[in-house]
């Protein structure tokens, strides 16, 4: 990130470094609650009002309902293979709220590349901690 993000959000370049850190842990922490199929702990990193809209276009709302749609396709989902994660761009609307680009992968149990995503995830930032509060996931057209 350029230092010119830094003079947009009012934040030193340290204070960016830190947020870019704390966004990147939560986007690892997205992958890790999925590859290990922990329904609790990928519902808990979203806001309870967030919006987040399924790679199949399922509109939820609220974590309660986050929580219910991922207890039904998360448990038995590492058997099929895993997705990582990686944060692409950042874009600081306001030093509490980022627009995040993630690149998804998936693959197989044999490591084969099955299919890749572009989630946007929208983070604010409540009691100092980054929160997922509007998302989209979309598949990536590779033709």
């Amino acid at each position: 990130m350029s230092n010119d993000t830094a003079a947009v959000t009012g934040q030193t370049p340290d204070d960016l470094d830190t947020e870019l850190a704390a966004i990147r842990a939560v986007v690892a922490s997205v992958e890790h609650a999925q590859a290990n199929e922990l329904v609790t702990e990928f519902s808990a990193l979203f806001r309870a009002d967030a919006i987040w809209t399924t790679g199949d276009g399922r509109r939820l709302f609220g974590r309660p309902a986050i929580a219910e749609f991922t207890a039904q396709v998360l448990p038995g989902a590492s058997a099929r293979g895993r997705a990582t994660y990686e944060v692409e761009h950042v874009l600081f609307l306001r030093p509490d709220v980022a627009a995040v680009k993630v690149r998804q992968s998936g693959f197989t149990l044999d490591g084969e590349l099955w299919g890749q995503g572009t989630p946007m995830y929208v983070m604010t930032k409540e009691d100092g901690a980054w929160m997922l509060t509007a998302n989209q996931n979309t598949a990536l057209k590779t033709d």
